[in-house]
């Protein structure tokens, strides 16, 4: 359908629009048009990544000057997919005049087609393994060999061979291009997906890709800094954003990385020392090159990129590399020292907690490196590497995070606490000393975002409360609306349960979660439900430990056995490889009507990124209230922060923090107006308002007062009218009332109104 919001001509691929959607889009446009960022709650279900698309594609088409770049971030490749499904739909719907370029962009491990590469295990395996063939000097030294004496991938000289000969050679022609497209295409003509991908995104008008690519400034300096300012940025499904923000500027570091970090040294010493007997005009030519300072290295080739400067701001780039460092044999000398200052700060039997400033200066003292040398530590560590020709970079990954800790401690005195803990609080009998630069501040590392683009989207079916992103991300949105959901039945069933049928609360509070009631009660709770809900049953749990100890529990009270007569039982863990063949398993479970439980946990894979609709999910159960570890040193210097600086208060955020994570996971059950599904919080602190009212909107709206204090035999009641009254027929288009279904003609009435129809 083809319809008009103000001046923009909309193409929408479907032939029905949800209100909601309508009005998303009115909202998007007005950011747009004010070149200011937003702030966007959409309930799941209902197109938010269509809207969004739709949107914005059709005014880069209605403004084609300047033109209008779209990068749209996800958090999994399996959203990444899923977004360029959507995409190649929409492009089936524009005028067959438009001509653009949309791909998307991920790591080696996912666009490489060389079967030596691929046999590596992990992601950075892979990218050790891609560069111990295509490294500049690996190719040189072929070149110089008899055909195959130097090993190297033919996908690469392929894709480096056309392009040589003319910049359009490689150029990809229109279209819309999934990973497993590149990876065909790459088969198909003998090129390299990974580098054709990386040299596409700067002619693509649409770029799909991970968070990490602009917020991770390691990898952000070098897949987007050549990205212009007109360019719209979506982060979607950005409930976390804050969160992802600080990891990214976050370091830990252990005895295993101190260990490691000296046998990185000791090996660069001997490539050193074998340089200088063979080459030294190489170390010369570095040398030189640091004199001149960092900004004038000059260009490197496409493949010796693999690593970037994390966080330095451009002041500091065009600065000249300390006098001190610019010799190998001192920058190594500065490193010993530095790991050796390190291990002794390790050697503690009690919790410590310094400011940078605090610790930059101890370092000084003690070790003679001043904040200048700290600063240029990872920058000056690329250097090096790309002159000593190391390949194996997955086995220099220890000095690498000691660099990037030394950069990190060297830049910012704000907003980050050192602390080193001798041990972890809830295993103090097993010696584990780490210390952790940790960073409070999540506006440190999307500033440079907001900064440097035009407009930023941050979108996500759970934002709420709404008005605390802001405050966390220390930015003003134009725009910051949550929206409703609009349908003609109530498919969706909120509950909130206080106690079991024996009347004893429940509770995942620290004094009531090892109680044998509490413990038997939600037990029953399940069996009552398995035994009543078709089909499948999620149940989230607060913690890994926590679901272990629970399951244990009802194993020896003869619970699960019991459960297992009605459904099957999968369970997450935190390997990957088993996790999937879980999800497999109980998929195929629900298909054949045999019916699954999957047991997962809050803030795990499963509850950020797996959708359990239609018969996958009837009910979910969210077994307590997911709050962070109290105790963790980490969070109370976060919280120490916040209320410093932004004025939110600890129980604020905790509360914030937990109803978002709980709504994420009751939210993988209802994912689109067709489904139907039931929600139930299980424990006794839902019912109060100051942690119920932090649910998003689209859930609080369902959840009726007389469903706020149920027992077991309550919600089983309550369910099973629910499941009753959701086997009828239903209109789906609403024509008996409030329209939640509109067609192109439904907007052709609203005329100059826009929101006469609602």
């Amino acid at each position: 359908m083809k319809f008009q919001i103000e001046d923009v001509t909309v193409y929408f691929p479907y032939d029905y629009i949800y209100p909601e959607q309508y009005e998303y889009m009115v909202e998007l446009k007005r950011a747009l048009d004010a070149r200011g960022h937003c702030l966007l709650e959409m309930p799941t279900g209902t197109g938010k990544t269509v809207a969004l698309l739709s949107l914005i594609t059709s005014y880069a088409l209605a403004r084609p000057s300047p033109p209008l770049k779209l990068l749209y971030c996800t958090r999994t490749v399996h959203e990444m997919e899923k977004t360029l499904a959507e995409l190649r739909l929409l492009h089936s719907h524009l005028p067959p005049t438009h001509r653009s370029l949309a791909l998307g962009l991920s790591s080696r491990k996912n666009l490489c087609v060389n079967p030596y590469v691929l046999s590596s295990a992990s992601r950075d395996s892979v990218d050790s393994a891609c560069r111990r063939l295509t490294a500049s000097w690996v190719r040189a030294a072929a070149a110089e060999q008899p055909p195959g004496a130097v090993p190297t991938c033919s996908f690469f000289e392929s894709y480096d061979r056309a392009a040589s000969s003319g910049p359009d050679a490689v150029l990809l022609p229109p279209g819309v291009y999934t990973l497993g497209d590149l990876r065909a295409l790459g088969r198909e003509k003998g090129w390299c997906p990974y580098f054709l991908a990386r040299q596409m995104i700067r002619y693509a008008n649409v770029v799909v890709y991970s968070y990490q690519y602009l917020l991770d400034p390691k990898v952000a300096g070098i897949i987007s800094r050549e990205m212009q300012r007109e360019c719209v940025v979506v982060f979607d499904e950005a409930h976390n954003i804050d969160n992802v923000c600080i990891e990214a500027l976050s370091v830990s570091v252990r005895r295993q990385t101190l260990d490691g970090a000296t046998r990185n040294l000791h090996r660069m010493a001997q490539e050193i020392d074998r340089f200088k007997a063979t080459d030294a005009s190489r170390l010369r030519a570095e040398y030189n090159r640091l004199v001149e300072g960092l900004a004038q290295r000059g260009n490197l080739a496409l493949t010796d990129a693999w690593l970037s400067n994390p966080a330095l701001p451009d002041d500091i780039l065009k600065e000249a590399v300390p006098g001190n460092i610019r010799r190998a044999e001192h920058f190594l000398s500065v490193l010993r020292r530095l790991v050796q200052y390190l291990k002794g700060r390790l050697q503690t039997e009690n919790v410590e907690t310094e400011r940078p400033v605090d610790f930059v200066a101890s370092v000084s003292s003690q070790a003679g490196i001043d904040q200048k040398m700290l600063r240029f530590c990872y920058d000056r560590l690329h250097s090096l590497m790309l002159t000593l020709e190391i390949t194996d970079t997955d086995e220099f990954l220890h000095i690498q995070t000691i660099c990037d800790f030394a950069t990190l401690v060297g830049t910012y005195m704000q907003g980050f606490s050192i602390i080193i803990e001798p041990f972890d609080e809830r295993m103090p009998h097993i010696p584990d000393p780490v210390l952790q630069l940790s960073c409070h501040d999540a506006s440190l590392a999307i500033k440079p975002v907001f900064d440097r683009f035009q407009s930023v989207i941050i979108t996500s079916g759970t934002l709420s409360p709404i008005d605390l992103y802001p405050r966390l991300l220390n930015f003003n949105p134009v725009i910051s609306r949550s929206f409703t959901m609009s349908l003609t039945r109530d498919c969706i069933c909120p509950m909130v349960l206080t106690r079991g049928s024996d009347q004893l609360p429940v509770s995942t509070k620290f004094d009531m979660r090892s109680d044998p009631g509490v413990v038997r009660n939600y037990g029953r709770l399940l069996l009552e439900m398995v035994a009543a809900v078709p089909d499948g049953i999620v149940c989230f749990f607060v913690s890994y430990s926590y679901m272990d100890g629970i399951v244990n529990s009802w194993n020896e009270m003869g619970i699960l056995q019991d459960v297992m007569q009605h459904k099957l039982v999968f369970i997450e863990t935190q390997d990957v490889v088993e996790t999937t063949l879980a999800l497999d398993n109980y998929r195929r479970a629900c298909d054949c009507g045999r019916g699954a439980v999957f047991f997962s946990v809050a803030r795990g894979k499963v509850a950020e990124g797996i959708d359990f609709d239609r018969h996958y999910g009837r009910l979910v159960i969210m077994f307590g209230v997911p709050f962070q570890y109290t105790l963790s040193r980490i969070l109370i210097a976060r919280l120490e922060y916040l209320r410093n600086t932004f004025q939110i208060k600890e129980g604020d955020f905790l509360t914030f923090d937990a109803l978002r994570q709980a709504a994420q996971c009751v939210g993988r059950v209802i994912r689109s107006k067709a489904d139907y599904g039931m929600m139930i919080f299980a424990d006794k602190r839902y019912s109060r308002h100051d942690k119920r009212s932090k649910l998003p909107g689209w859930i609080l709206s369902h959840l009726h007062d007389a469903h706020l204090n149920l027992s077991t035999d309550m919600a089983l009641h309550i369910a099973r009218e629910f499941l009753r009254r959701m086997a009828q027929p239903y209109d789906k288009a609403g024509t008996g009332g409030r329209k939640t279904l509109l067609s192109q003609e439904d907007l052709e009435k609203m005329g100059e109104d826009p929101m006469n129809m609602f």
